[in-house]
């Protein structure tokens, strides 16, 4: 019961009282004595309630943020607050004309697919895989899409609890312009991309950023 509903059921209650011929002076104050305290029970529990709900918040927001930094140390991920959610960009990279996910990257995976049980379950991760400029546009773009399918099911056997879409970018957004085969920084672009796409809770992320630095 809000507030202005105490006040107006006292106000009904006194109302009644009086109109009956019933109510005396020490019958009024007893009314309003009740109808005052229901009132303050009211404000005292909708306060305790929002003040649970600001810690419970500061609580997820700090461990959001060491999950982050966690991120940033172990596995050099660079992490960046965006409309959509949050972006990573875990290294996790392939050999030249290869679909297959590197043992050393699973633990990253594993990392990340943490990541998004803790903080974004049942959001919509997308797995952006790309290649290096060897080969044709068209090759390309079905060897990117491999590689974001690989890392597809690597999450889903790391029980990522999330719905997980591939797509294939082909050679768009090379890292290192030209550089394919054993050219240096080509192992750069031969890598994936993942996006949380989380609109609810982008303000908390946001958040967790800046106050991380």
């Amino acid at each position: 019961m809000t507030g202005v509903n105490t006040r107006t059921a006292a106000a009904i209650l006194l109302g009644s009282l009086a109109a009956t011929g019933c109510a005396t002076k020490g019958a009024l104050r007893e009314a309003v004595d009740q109808q005052q305290a229901a009132w303050e029970a009211a404000l005292d529990a909708e306060r305790s309630e929002r003040m649970a709900a600001d810690e419970r918040l500061a609580t997820d927001l700090a461990d959001l943020r060491a999950d982050l930094e966690e991120m940033r140390t172990e596995f050099n991920a660079e992490i960046e607050a965006v409309a959509q959610g949050l972006q990573f960009v875990v290294p996790v990279h392939f050999a030249f004309d290869d679909a297959e996910v590197r043992p050393s990257d699973h633990a990253a995976l594993e990392a990340f697919a943490s990541v998004v049980n803790r903080h974004y379950t049942g959001s919509l991760v997308t797995v952006e895989g790309f290649a290096d400029p060897a080969g044709s546009v068209a090759y390309n773009k079905d060897l990117s899409q491999r590689r974001a399918e690989a890392v597809r099911d690597r999450l889903i056997e790391n029980g990522i609890q999330a719905q997980v879409r591939p797509i294939g970018y082909g050679e768009d957004r090379l890292v290192v312009p030209g550089a394919s085969k054993d050219d240096p920084g080509a192992e750069l672009n031969r890598r994936v991309v993942f996006v949380i796409e989380s609109p609810a809770q982008s303000a908390a992320v946001a958040a967790a950023e800046r106050s991380g630095g």
